[in-house]
Order: structure tokens, then C-alpha cells, then sequence
């Protein structure tokens, strides 16, 4: 009773601004500079992985899902060591160290000039990158899983429990600070990403995206330290889920041991540690265990939600995000997901949620959860098409079977070609054939121009964004960047007869890898030759993928949630919220095992296989969902404490009898050593009744 007096005193001493302890203004802006920094990287993760360290689409999916699985294991970490050892604040200043760490090793990491020696804007020691990419990713994952637990429950300890209002306020205020961060930061950091930096040469600038969240994530720690002074730092009381996890191990061991017939069975396989544990406790732990055996099909519906940072992303680099006046990254995409929550949560719970209700129609939660992940198949059937119109202007490259070789005739004849097991080729002036089975090339992202010169003098190629210098006669230029993102590999082929002076002009529209031949006149003609066509499927086509997703995470995550609370004992939160953030880890895994073993030859086939399960786990929830009964988890443990407190009633009365025996004999005995051996016997007698 004390320690809580002097922690209700330690409250009130805590300086306040318009009726808020001062506190929470560090705590919220720490919040916000925390998850700015944890989207802004994860938005550019996935293309970091497969244009700067040129890894496929089914490794570069593999990892980002790994990574994000870390992210929501750690928490259960973080909570057990704020809560056991270090406490809320020691644990949110010591991980966000760790946090700040592994984001400086990201922005390294994609620094292409540490390692670029030969300055061809390529990095020579791949290794050096990813080793260091994956020591920042997983300092990141520990990082930020670790505070996640711990910061929202810092912030409500600050408030005294006559402040219900300003504490229900600032944890309204608390995650408006982080869907803000989300959405600024996948807005952002795609920008910065886009742009040219480098020190010998110019490259898509990772190290800046991933350097600015960094700044970020230092910005957060500082903050958070400033307002050290103010905070009211709460002991560590012990993890509920330790307590949680021993009883349920006692219960099993305590079965086993009890196996045989000869011992009688029991109501419920927790019920065998009523020899060890409270009754309540156990209680309560039966309650929990209701709700995470519904958990177990939740994790498919994170395997789909999740492949927005990663499939998706992807599936834009290979379309149009060309809108006019504005150009969209690929990584921006992902922002039309914080958009639509901030619109359709309002809408969901004050229009859509009560009309229902008025239609009579009994729109339980674990219905709406099932409503939610049929709408997330629904958005992996709308990614399939939109995946079946982009592969119509995709160019059919060889398989990892087979090679290409790409013959170009510069001159103004044509040529006959005969390769070895091909048949005899035809190739006009100022065409390209291809064929197959010699060489294999491989062409990274449609940033990357080259220019061929087909004349017998050098050529100096400028564009607006680069300048790719003087061009040997009947040779071609290096790779180079090019500043619109939408730009792509072509070929330049100038011929001339006279030397003298001319600009070359054209504007590129495509999207995706193409080729480009050029001859001309100088100021007279064009001619241009397109071997690719471009795509034009628009990045337009994606938001209705984003529309069902982001509404089946309204239906689901959100009712989910509150599903979970109102179904748990007061004192069992954090371990549903343990066991929530688990099926996200899961469903993540889940992403990884199909993109590494499916290996399906269409990515339209993968969609539609996700969105097969998840209506195969749909079904299987429903009827899980059928079969469970409501509780009131108050009601449940008022009736066990009723119960206690009537034994202990009991337990009073019968000792009543004993207590006056007790005092009789001791008011008949002066001091130990005049009580005689008949005394002592009958004393003895009456303690062990």
C-alpha cells in the first residue's frame, strides 16, 4: 500500500500542460519519428534487394518477409524484459540504440562507392553490401519489435487513474502519430530513393532513403532522452506471460505424469494444476486459450496483407505510373494503404456498422473477421488480372534453362546469319534478330541507358540527365542512369557522311525494358526501330487490389483486436497481443515457404493460389467461429473471487473455536519454563488441531 501511495504521489508530481503530463508530448513525437523511420525503410526494402544487390524476386520476397517476421517475434522479448528486469524505460532507451544502429548499417550498406573500384557506378564486393544489410536488418527487427510493447503502455502509465480522459485522448493522438509516420515516410523516402547520388558515379540513391529514416530513428532516441526527467517510471512487476507460459507447462507435465487410468479424469487438461496454481489464474487462462485456438487460421490472412511491400511493390516496376502532371513510384503504391484506413475506419464504424445493425442482421465480430478475409482474396484475384494484362506487354525472356543473343546489323545491307542448330537468319540493315542458346543477358532496372555509335567517328551523347561521353566508332557507351525512372535501355544508331554538328531529340514513354535504334539525317529524320514494346499497363489498375485489402484489414485486424480484448481477462491482454503479433510473424513465414518453394512459372498462378487458401481458411474459420460461445470474462472471474472470498468466510469461522482454545492456554501460562510436561503435551495437542 505504501509503493502505491508513493507512485500515486510520483504521478501527481509529474508537470502538466493543459491537464497532460508534459511527458506525453516527448513520447508522442518520439512515436511518430519511430514509425517514419520504420515504413520509410521497409518502403524501398524490397527494391533495394533486387537493384542494388541484384537478387531475384522470389529471394528478394523471401527475405523482406523474413525480416518483417523478426519484427513480430521480438515484441514478445521486449515485453518479457521491460516487464521482468530492466522496466518500460531502460528497455525503449537501450533497444532503440540498437534500433538506431541497424538503421546507420542499412544507409551504409547501400553506399555502392565503398566498394566500387574500378567507379563503373557497380559494386565490386557484393558481400560487403548484403553482410552488412542483414546485420542492420536484423538490429532493426529487434529494435523496433522490442519497443513496440513498450511505448503506447509507457505513455498510459503517465497518466493518474483520475485522468481516464486525457489517457483514452492521448492514445488517439498515439496512433494518428503512427499512421502519419507511415504515410509521410511511404511518400517520402520513394522520392529520395528515385534521385541520383554517388561520389564517382551517379546510382538510384538507397543510401539517402535509407539514411534519412536513420536520422529518424536518432531524432526519436533523443527526444525520448530529453524528457528523461519527466517520466514516471514504473518498477518492473513481472510478465504475465511467464506466469502464463509455467502454469500451462505444470499442467501438461503434471497430465502426463497422472496418465494411467487408475487416476481420475478430469474436466479440463488445465484443471491439472490446481494442485500448484490458483484457480482463477487457471480460469483465466482457459479463457485465453479459447481465443488463441481461433488464432490458428489467422495467420493466412497476414501472408496475404503483408506482400503489399513486397509482390505488389514489384508488380509496380513493371507498369505506367506516369498520371500527367505527377509520376508515381513503385514504392509509393503503398501509400493509397494508409489513405484508404484514415477514410474507411470512420466510414466502416459510424455508417456501414450500424446500417447493418438496423437491417436486423446479427453482424457478430468473428463475422466480420470472416467478411475481412474474404475481401483480402478478393484482392489477390484483382492482382491476378492486373498481372494477366501486364504480362500482355511483357517480352517473353528466356527461362533459367535457356540464354539470349541479340544480333544487330549496322550497316545498310543485309546480312545473312547461320548459327549452329539455328536455321539460317536474314538480318536487314538496321535491325535486330534474336535468337537463342548462345549468350545470356541479363538487364537490371529500366534506369540504365546505352548508346550504340554505328559510325566510323566518335559521337559525344548527351541527354538532359547525363552525359555519356565520347563513343568509340562502330562501339557503345557504358550503362548510365537516367534521370526519369520510366525510362529504359535503348540503343542509338547514328549515321552520317559528312562530319558536322546535330541534336538528336525523342522522348521516351516506355516503362520497361526496350530497345531503341536510331538513324537519322541530321535536323531531317527519325527513324525509330522498337524491338520491346513498352508496357502501359497503368499503376492505376493496382487500387482496386488496394481497396479490398484495406478494407479487409479494417474488417479484420481492427474487429480482431477488439474481439481478442473482449474476450480476455483484464490481466491477460498482453498475451492475446502477444499471440496476435505471433499469426503476423507466421503468416510471414508463410510468404517465404511458397516464394521458395513454389516456384510457380506465372506470378498471376501464385496470386490465385493465395487467394485459393485464404478462402480454404475462410470456411475453416467460419465453422470455428460457428461453435464458439461469447463470454463475459468480468462476470466469470467476479463469480471465482465471490467464491474465494465465501471460503474464506468458512476458513474464518472454523478457526474462531481454535483461536479461543489458543488463548485460553495462553492466558494460563506465565512463561515457558512453568509449563509443566501434562501443559505442554495438551498445548502441543491443541496447534495440531
Amino acid at each position: 500500500f505504501k509503493a502505491i501511495a508513493y507512485n500515486k504521489q510520483k504521478k501527481k508530481c509529474i508537470p502538466k500542460v493543459f491537464g497532460y503530463p508534459l511527458s506525453i508530448f516527448f513520447i508522442v513525437v518520439n512515436e511518430f519519428c519511430e514509425r517514419f523511420s520504420y515504413y520509410g525503410m521497409r518502403a524501398v526494402l524490397v527494391l533495394y534487394f533486387k537493384y542494388f544487390l541484384l537478387w531475384d524476386d522470389d529471394l528478394a520476397t523471401s527475405i523482406y518477409h523474413t525480416f518483417v517476421a523478426l519484427c513480430y517475434l521480438t515484441p514478445i522479448l521486449g515485453a518479457i524484459v521491460a516487464d521482468s528486469w530492466l522496466g518500460k524505460f531502460k528497455t525503449i532507451i537501450y533497444l532503440s540504440i540498437v534500433y538506431a544502429i541497424g538503421q546507420v548499417a542499412m544507409a551504409v550498406s547501400a553506399i555502392h562507392d565503398i566498394t566500387d573500384t574500378d567507379r563503373d557506378g557497380k559494386p565490386d564486393n557484393m558481400t560487403f553490401h548484403v553482410a552488412l544489410s542483414m546485420v542492420g536488418l536484423l538490429l532493426i527487427a529487434l529494435g523496433t519489435g522490442g519497443i513496440k510493447p513498450c511505448v503506447a503502455a509507457f505513455g498510459g502509465d503517465q497518466f493518474s487513474d483520475s485522468q481516464d480522459k486525457q489517457r483514452r485522448t492521448f492514445f488517439s493522438v498515439f496512433y494518428l502519430c503512427i499512421n502519419g509516420g507511415s504515410l509521410l515516410s511511404t511518400i517520402i523516402t520513394p522520392i529520395i530513393r528515385a534521385q541520383e547520388c554517388g561520389i564517382h558515379s551517379k546510382q538510384s540513391c538507397y543510401s539517402l532513403a535509407f539514411g534519412v529514416p536513420a536520422a529518424l530513428m536518432v531524432v526519436a532516441l533523443l527526444v525520448f532522452i530529453v524528457g528523461s526527467g519527466m517520466y514516471y517510471k514504473a518498477e518492473p512487476q513481472g510478465n504475465i506471460m511467464l506466469d502464463v507460459c509455467k502454469c500451462i507447462w505444470f499442467a501438461i507435465r503434471n497430465r502426463y505424469r497422472h496418465r494411467s487410468k487408475q487416476y481420475p479424469k478430469r474436466t479440463h487438461w488445465m484443471d491439472w494444476a490446481e494442485e500448484k496454481y490458483d484457480k482463477l489464474l487457471i480460469a483465466q487462462i482457459k479463457m485465453v486459450l479459447k481465443v488463441l485456438f481461433l488464432y490458428i487460421p489467422l495467420p493466412m490472412f497476414w501472408t496475404l496483407f503483408d506482400q503489399k511491400g513486397s509482390r505488389w511493390t514489384l508488380q509496380a516496376t513493371t507498369m505506367d505510373g506516369d498520371f500527367g502532371a505527377l509520376v508515381i513510384q513503385p514504392d509509393q503504391m503503398q501509400t493509397v494503404n494508409p489513405i484508404l484506413i484514415l477514410t474507411l475506419v470512420p466510414i466502416m464504424d459510424s455508417l456501414v456498422y450500424p446500417l447493418i445493425k438496423k437491417c436486423g442482421l446479427n453482424f457478430t465480430p468473428l463475422k466480420r473477421m470472416t467478411v475481412g478475409m474474404f475481401m483480402a482474396s478478393i484482392a489477390f484475384v484483382c492482382a491476378a488480372l492486373v498481372q494477366i494484362e501486364i504480362d500482355k506487354t511483357l517480352p517473353v525472356f528466356p527461362s533459367a534453362a535457356q540464354s539470349q543473343l541479340k544480333l544487330l546489323n549496322m550497316g545498310n545491307n543485309p546480312i545473312t546469319v547461320q548459327l549452329p542448330g539455328n536455321e539460317t537468319t536474314e538480318l536487314p540493315g538496321t535491325m535486330v534478330c534474336i535468337s537463342s542458346t548462345i549468350f545470356f543477358f541479363f538487364f537490371a532496372f529500366c534506369k540504365l541507358g546505352l548508346f550504340v555509335n554505328g559510325m566510323n567517328m566518335m559521337v559525344n551523347v548527351t541527354t538532359p540527365s547525363v552525359n555519356f561521353g565520347l563513343t568509340e566508332p562502330f562501339y557503345y557507351s557504358n550503362y548510365s542512369l537516367i534521370k526519369k525512372w520510366k525510362c529504359c535501355h535503348f540503343y542509338v544508331l547514328v549515321k552520317k557522311k559528312k562530319k558536322q554538328s546535330c541534336w538528336l531529340g525523342h522522348t521516351f514513354t516506355t516503362t520497361e525494358l526496350c530497345f531503341f535504334i536510331y538513324s537519322f539525317q541530321c535536323l531531317k529524320s527519325i527513324t525509330v526501330v522498337q524491338d520491346i514494346k513498352p508496357n502501359t499497363a497503368s499503376m492505376a489498375l493496382q487500387i482496386p487490389q488496394y481497396f479490398f485489402i484495406t478494407l479487409g484489414e479494417v474488417m479484420f485486424s481492427v474487429t480482431g483486436l477488439e474481439f481478442s480484448y473482449s474476450q480476455a481477462p483484464s490481466n491477460m491482454k498482453a498475451v492475446l497481443q502477444a499471440g496476435w503479433l505471433f499469426t503476423v510473424a507466421v503468416g510471414n513465414f508463410i510468404v517465404l515457404i511458397v516464394a521458395e518453394l513454389a516456384k510457380l512459372p506465372k506470378q498471376w498462378t501464385e496470386y490465385v493460389l493465395f487467394a485459393s487458401l485464404l478462402v480454404a481458411v475462410c470456411f475453416i474459420f467460419s465453422g470455428m467461429a460457428y461453435f464458439y460461445t461469447y463470454i463475459d470474462p468480468t462476470e466469470i472471474e467476479a463469480q471465482f473471487k465471490k467464491k474465494d472470498d465465501e471460503d474464506d468466510d468458512d476458513d474464518d469461522q472454523k478457526s474462531k473455536p481454535q483461536k479461543a482454545e489458543m488463548e485460553m492456554v495462553k492466558r494460563g501460562s506465565v512463561n515457558e519454563n512453568d509449563i509443566n510436561q501434562d501443559g505442554a503435551g495438551r498445548e502441543r495437542k491443541v496447534m495440531r488441531e
